[in-house]
């Protein structure tokens, strides 16, 4: 559009999203005088990042170095490098290992945005320059009391990481709940635990205690509120207003009337990706058969269109099928609603679960990550693309570790089976009919799992052999923590499909994370964050917080470029101590 027409507002720097990329550019921006405007597409703040663990992936850390984890960004170089199956030197990833550690300082000093060391959390990769301690942070708790009848505007977790309708825990959390019975410490912990959920719930639509992502959200948020920054609600840019290869501005569509507002440092688009926009998936992620998401249902790919129409690249070879993944299962809610549980951690690694494609064979190791395992699925699928895996095993585990949405403890399967989260069987041939599978074969599989379990060594996957397997499975089961036998009937199956949590092609950026136009150049003005970027990780997943590190990372440089203060950042390969990471 041209700039011929007058201006209904003027802004330094206008931000699209309130997820946590565009809080962080925000908050960054008014720390440095920019004078930012925030419009969120809903009502609620924080995006995709509300309902994700909150961790982010910043190798050589200030926090994790001061507690005595040992990182030499050089091996996070290394490790990179391998993963992506790139020698070439790449600026972005330079930028990324140079200035991510640089970013969680300047936040925690300047803003209530905390982050605390996760300690031990390996790699996803047992590859050259891997680390098993102190490259994942998490944020800080926070009482959402602090934010008033603000936080009503902090968007829920996923309903069923919700305990007793409303309340959240954190992974420190579920030893003592578990285990309530077993101690007088850990019963106190838990009555603790509910009585000052129930006294929320005198004032509040949830529980104020907050963890995961949950807490980065509102953390922004509430460092946003102290210092006045605007916000406007049910608003969004129906498009960008541009002289020559300058973004000057953009029209904003707010409660029914449209606006143009002037930047004078730049636009960020931060709209959190394309995860439910049918057509984008369709582009940039083909060979994903459902439209299994778990992005913010907001994000259907405005930004990227914003960016492209007004003659952005975008990235989109270099980042595989284009997405972030994890197996999800469907559970069906009691109000009639469906939701999508995430299978990240809490059952696949675990001993005594095997999946199975639709022949009834395993096709990868149960206990990769998350985003290897649907990596797996979708290269295995073949003619059956469109077809769930199975995850099967016995009542015992289901009691010992719970199951998806079905917690520990669980005894009686009734109810879930009822509702068609699960099948039963009392054999395994009875359970392969109720799934369609081969019995023989979902036999022969299961037996042959079984004498992995006996000798403590898969041969087929080499399930249990890896940091992240062990890290994730079951310490008290020897000789690996990840192998058991599938014996105790009932057995039990429960259907898997690929979904995405987050989107890796995006709009191309070079390292301030300036959005690049079809010529090759930087577009003036406009900038890009979160999953509207194309992601530094180019589609694969080196751990914790492989979209949220980069995230505030790029959030970070964009604003410092604003403010004319960027540089290099080149990443020397250098070992960073915990003075230098400063």
């Amino acid at each position: 559009m041209s700039v011929e027409q007058s201006w209904d507002r003027e802004v330094g720097v206008l931000v699209l999203g309130a997820g946590a990329g565009g809080m962080a550019a925000a908050l960054i921006a008014s720390i440095e005088g920019l004078e930012p405007l925030v419009i969120e597409k809903t009502e609620l703040v924080g995006g995709t990042a509300s309902t994700s663990a909150g961790s982010i992936w910043i190798p050589g850390n200030r926090q994790s170095l001061e507690a005595g984890f040992k990182d030499d960004p050089q091996d996070a170089e290394r490790y990179m490098r391998a993963l992506t199956g790139s020698d070439e030197r790449d600026p972005i990833r330079d930028a990324y290992l140079a200035t991510g550690p640089r970013a969680v300082d300047y936040l925690r000093e300047r803003s209530d945005v905390r982050f605390v060391p996760c300690g031990k959390h390996p790699d996803y990769r047992d590859l050259p320059g891997a680390a098993v301690y102190g490259r994942a942070l998490v944020p800080e708790m926070f009482d959402g009391r602090q934010l008033g009848e603000a936080f009503e505007r902090v968007r829920p977790p996923i309903r069923e990481f919700l305990l007793l309708g409303g309340m959240m825990v954190s992974k420190a959390d579920l030893p003592p709940l578990l285990g309530r019975f077993r101690s007088v410490k850990n019963f106190v912990y838990s009555g603790r635990l509910v009585m000052r959920y129930l006294l929320d719930r005198t004032r509040y639509s949830r529980g104020t205690r907050l963890a995961m992502g949950n807490a980065l959200v509102a953390r922004l948020f509430h460092s946003l509120r102290k210092r006045n920054v605007p916000f406007l609600f049910n608003a969004r840019a129906i498009s960008l207003i541009t002289e020559g290869n300058t973004v000057m501005g953009a029209v904003v569509a707010c409660n029914g009337a449209t606006m143009r507002i002037r930047t004078r440092k730049g636009v960020v688009i931060a709209t959190g990706g394309f995860g439910h926009s049918t057509t984008l998936r369709e582009e940039l992620m083909p060979t994903n058969p459902k439209d299994y998401s778990l992005a913010c249902p907001a994000n259907t790919g405005d930004g990227i269109d914003l960016g492209r129409k007004s003659g952005a690249a975008i990235a989109v070879k270099e980042h595989g099928r284009g997405g972030f993944w994890t197996p999800m299962s469907v559970v069906n809610r009691d109000d009639g609603t469906k939701g999508l549980f995430p299978h990240l951690l809490l059952d696949r690694a675990k001993p005594g679960l095997i999946a199975v494609n639709h022949k009834g064979q395993r096709f990868v190791n149960e206990a990769c990550s998350y985003h290897d395992f649907v990596e797996a699925m979708l290269s295995d699928a073949g003619p059956a693309r469109g077809t769930p895996a199975w995850l099967i095993c016995d009542a015992v585990f289901v009691e010992k570790y719970g199951l998806g949405a079905i917690y520990p403890g669980t005894r009686n399967l009734k109810p879930f089976e009822r509702n068609g989260y699960i099948h039963v069987g009392q054999s395994i041939e009875a359970l392969a009919a109720k799934l369609n599978v081969n019995a023989a074969a979902l036999a022969n599989t299961v037996r042959r799992f079984n004498g992995f379990a006996q000798d403590g060594k898969d041969g087929d996957f080499g399930k249990g052999e890896t940091e992240l397997n062990r890290f994730n499975g079951d310490p008290d089961v020897k000789p690996n923590p990840c192998l058991a036998e599938i014996k105790h009937r009932p057995f039990v199956a429960l259907a898997v499909w690929p979904g995405d949590i987050a989107t890796s092609a995006g709009l191309r950026t070079n390292a301030d994370a300036q959005v690049i136009g079809e010529n090759g150049e930087p577009m003036s003005g406009l900038y890009a964050c979160g999953n509207d970027m194309a992601s530094v990780m180019l589609g694969t997943y080196p751990g914790p917080g492989t979209t949220l590190g980069p995230a505030l990372t790029f959030a970070y440089r964009a604003m410092m470029h604003a403010a004319g203060k960027s540089d290099i950042a080149r990443f020397t390969g250098a070992a960073m101590s915990a003075q230098q990471v400063g």
